[in-house]
């Protein structure tokens, strides 16, 4: 699925976490008793996807061993796949608990880390090249992933409330819409912008002919 915010983004040294509310659609939409197009449901799982990307910049700079900044770090790689798995087996067990599909949830989690991965990588890049931008403090691993896990938990649920505005054909369209307002509201750069391309690729369900 080709699902992504459009290719133009900032170019800034980084995004800027906006903090006003990306779901005031779906948010009017109930309070009209209207019901709510599938842009209202998706435009939540393309924002809090947003929102679980920069968190990656904390790790990234937890993990970031040149230079050695002081701090709480970790010596943990960027791929942790004993990690990733705790975290599919969580997203899964909460989604049977909503009475969601946890195979597609979990579908959408491995896009998740793996946009969190790219965003980490990017950084690493970047911070090599430049050491000037390199993170000089390394943040507590455990207290970033404390807010991964909320964000985790909410994004379930809006993966769980998406279910038909998943399923629809014009899914991709409206998702690409969704991608772009956040793009914007977050402030997104480039690095980030493609990362949350990446980490909506299977929000939308197949098509009876196979395609996303």
């Amino acid at each position: 699925m080709a699902a992504a915010a459009p290719a133009a983004a900032a170019t800034g040294p980084g995004p800027a976490a906006a903090t006003g509310p990306a779901s005031v659609s779906a948010t009017a939409s109930a309070s009209t008793g209207a019901p709510a197009r599938p842009y209202d449901r998706l435009l939540p799982v393309a924002d809090l996807s947003a929102q679980r990307l920069l968190t990656a910049d904390q790790v990234a700079a937890s993990k970031y061993r040149y230079p050695a900044p002081p701090g709480g770090g970790t010596d943990s790689p960027i791929d942790d796949p004993a990690r990733e798995r705790q975290v599919l087996e969580a997203v899964a067990a909460r989604a049977r608990e909503l009475g969601a599909d946890p195979e597609a949830t979990v579908r959408v989690f491995r896009d998740q880390i793996e946009a969190n991965k790219l965003v980490q990588r990017g950084l690493f890049r970047r911070w090599d090249a430049d050491p000037a931008q390199a993170p000089t403090e390394r943040p507590d691993l455990s207290k970033v992933r404390l807010e991964i896990n909320r964000i985790n938990g909410e994004l379930v649920r809006a993966i769980a409330d998406s279910a038909g505005a998943r399923a629809e054909r014009s899914c991709a369209g409206w998702l690409t819409a969704a991608a772009a307002h956040t793009r914007h509201d977050r402030r997104l750069d480039a690095l980030h912008t493609a990362a949350l391309e990446r980490s909506l690729r299977s929000v939308c369900a197949a098509t009876p002919d196979g395609r996303r």
